[in-house]
């Protein structure tokens, strides 16, 4: 049925019943090839026994595309017909990761930018050096834009020449690209199920592992219903993709996971029991129904945490001045409501504010989430510094001038700030409290979504609130007394500790350079306030200058510092763990020194790599033993397909992740670990 769909929408467009979509679309009579094909060898001279990689490189013309290995409702795959010299192989093409086309309801996977497919061929042994080898390759293929397609054909040749193997490194980098583009094996099976017309895929993936814009590819054929929407849900260290089944089938599912732009993952599922995610609920109800439960919890959870946010130590001292502040007796009744009501408006602005950027931001397609402002260090020099100036206004050493933000009462105006300084100072706090309520929020639809960010915002006005509008909580709270100033000083012990928490998470962004940098900032901030503390005990007021020299340590401060490289940071870390990053230049100069050398090769998405270094690599055991026998332990991180790991890791013998390696001194070759570690294997290979 689908090839027949194909071919009468073909049919229709090609008699031109169906019109372009636009003036501007792609001429379907304008003379092709419509895609530029080109066929490359990594090595011109493969020596003999040896292997050697060709690259299908395909572009196609602006406002084409081509199809991937299963092509989907519509088109066919690219058919190469290799012709070789005897003794020459040719391994299955291996493809990057396609993406999606809708056209008249039939779904197809498709590349409309340049794509690359990597053919692996063998050389057979005993080859003599400076024999030629002619490799040609017939290609059919199917080119189409949204309205019209056509069908092509090319015939590619090289010539190589059996030599050494060398690889020129220019041309090694180049396909080095081309191979990080391709997806990775996941590196532990997977399971579906099949209810009905419903299936159910359940795939390891480590919860901590980065995921975006999630499609599960078929490679099998006419198993899944390629056009029906596909749901990704998280489910602790695995997903589940639901979607419907085409034919049931018995054998395994193939597929591609996309995980994120131009990245993805092999996955391979057999059939088994497979359980919904936790919280699906299987319900009838519709769309409508399943978004407004869902923004209700999300909602509740929101106030829940912005209430409980006003006990952190960030948040408590400001919560508690101001309110002690409408105790004094200087309030009536109507400025204390307008007071609360300030307030409230003032974390709504930024809270609100703070989520509509996010929202805005993530629809641009930038991968951020709350308190993303964090990953910058400028921003958080600016915070450091201003809690550095809260701690000492707290402490005494200086009164904020007029309007005062949270040592006095000063009408709807200071209360306003008051609150978006509180919202502005919670926001890193979020995360132990609200991370679902927030995670809800950022795929609910942007209504929704603003009103979960608005409970956050009144949750945390809700004491102040509270103490506005109920006389009865005014009169319960402490009378005015000698004892505020001392309590207001007590206060300065949490907000110093937000400092401090602020500049640890500086030292991550900003390594050892970066808290220095701080530091500096925080001194200069704190000569300059105590000038200001000087000239207020003497009854002037903070001079004008004073202003502009804060303004200018910060800023000057919040230019000068510099994230560290991630792969420094990585490697600082990894260095505090006794370990160090993987490299054959690295592993050489450990084994020339004579010592045991531990390497292993993981991926933020690989669940086997994770549950490996929890119950045996980091293990307090194991550690000790590597320590007590002088074992350098090294890791490659083949999170982002790094090629030169690809590489070492195919020349053990392994497609992907896991792989761990153990060198004995004077060993030849290492020993292969596998795939599940023990603290009791790797111990008694240290002591061996």
């Amino acid at each position: 049925m689908r090839a027949l769909g194909f071919a009468i929408v073909t049919a229709l467009m090609w008699l031109g019943l169906i019109a372009p979509a636009t003036a501007q679309a792609p001429d379907p009579f304008g003379k092709g090839p419509h895609i530029a094909l080109k066929l490359m060898a990594e090595t011109d001279h493969p020596a003999p026994g040896q292997s050697v990689t060709i690259a299908y490189d395909a572009t196609p013309q602006s406002g084409w595309h081509g199809y991937w290995q299963n092509p989907g409702d519509a088109g066919f795959a690219a058919k190469l017909d290799w012709s070789l010299p005897a003794g020459l192989t040719a391994d299955a093409p291996r493809y990057p990761v396609p993406t999606t086309l809708i056209v008249a309801e039939l779904m197809n996977y498709v590349f409309e930018q340049r794509y690359t497919v990597l053919v692996t061929l063998n050389v057979p042994k005993g080859l003599a050096p400076g024999t030629k080898l002619p490799v040609k390759l017939k290609t059919q293929y199917l080119v189409c834009t949204e309205e019209i397609c056509q069908p092509e054909a090319a015939d590619l040749s090289i010539d190589l020449v059996v030599g050494d193997g060398a690889i020129d490194p220019a041309r090694r980098a180049q396909f080095d690209v081309y191979r990080q583009a391709l997806p990775k094996p996941i590196g532990m099976a997977s399971s579906y199920q099949i209810d009905g017309k419903g299936l159910r895929i359940g795939i390891p993936y480590p919860a901590t592992a980065p995921l975006k814009d999630a499609y599960f590819f078929p490679i099998t054929p006419d198993r899944l219903n390629y056009a029906a929407p596909q749901k990704v849900e998280r489910d602790g260290d695995r997903l589940v993709i639901s979607t419907e089944v085409l034919k049931p089938g018995a054998g395994p599912i193939e597929g591609v996971l996309r995980i994120g732009a131009q990245k993805g993952v092999l996955v391979s599922a057999a059939p088994g029991a497979v359980a919904a995610a936790a919280g699906a609920t299987g319900s009838s109800g519709g769309p409508e129904n399943g978004v407004l439960v869902a923004t209700l919890l999300a909602l509740g959870g929101a106030i829940l945490g912005g209430l409980i946010l006003n006990i952190m130590p960030c948040v408590f001292p400001i919560l508690s001045l101001k309110a002690l502040s409408l105790a004094k007796g200087s309030v009536n009744e109507g400025e204390a409501r307008r007071e609360a009501l300030a307030y409230t408006a003032g974390a709504l602005t930024v809270i609100v504010g703070l989520g509509a950027m996010i929202l805005a931001l993530r629809a641009g397609g930038a991968a951020v989430g709350w308190a993303f402002q964090l990953q910058s260090p400028a921003t958080i020099i600016v915070l450091l510094l201003l809690v550095v100036a809260l701690t000492l206004n707290l402490a005494g050493l200086f009164e904020i001038p007029t309007p005062a933000f949270v040592d006095s009462a000063s009408g709807s105006s200071g209360a306003f700030a008051t609150g978006a300084l509180a919202a502005i100072i919670a926001t890193p706090c979020t995360g132990p409290f609200m991370g679902a309520a927030l995670g809800a929020a950022l795929v609910l639809p942007w209504p929704a979504a603003l009103a979960v960010f608005a409970g956050l915002g009144l949750g945390l006005s809700l004491p102040f609130l509270a103490i506005g509008f109920v006389p009865a909580l005014r009169k319960a709270l402490p009378r005015p007394g000698t004892w505020m100033e001392t309590f207001r000083q007590i206060l300065a012990v949490p907000m110093g500790l937000t400092a401090i928490w602020l500049a640890w998470v500086l030292g991550g962004e900003a390594g050892v350079d970066g808290i220095t940098l701080g530091l500096i900032g925080a001194l200069g901030v704190a000569v300059v306030l105590f000038i200001i503390g000087k000239r207020q005990h003497s009854g002037l007021s903070a001079h004008w200058l004073s202003m502009v020299m804060l303004i200018a340590v910060t800023g000057a401060t919040a230019y000068a510092v510099r994230p560290v490289p991630k792969g420094a940071a990585g490697a600082a870390a990894l260095a505090a763990e006794n370990k160090a990053m993987f490299s054959e230049e690295k592993l050489a100069e450990a084994r020339a020194k004579g010592r045991p050398v531990f390497a292993y090769f993981t991926a933020d998405w690989c669940l086997t790599c994770k549950v490996n270094e929890r119950i045996a690599i980091d293990t307090d055991q194991v550690k000790a033993v590597f320590a007590k026998h002088d074992v350098a332990v090294m890791v490659g991180d083949w999170t982002d397909g790094d090629p030169k790991l690809g590489r070492f890791i195919e020349a053990h013998n392994r497609a992907g992740v896991p792989l761990y390696l153990f060198y004995k001194p004077g060993a030849a070759e290492p020993e292969v670990l596998p795939q599940v570690l023990t603290p009791a294997l790797l111990s008694e290979l240290a002591g061996g």
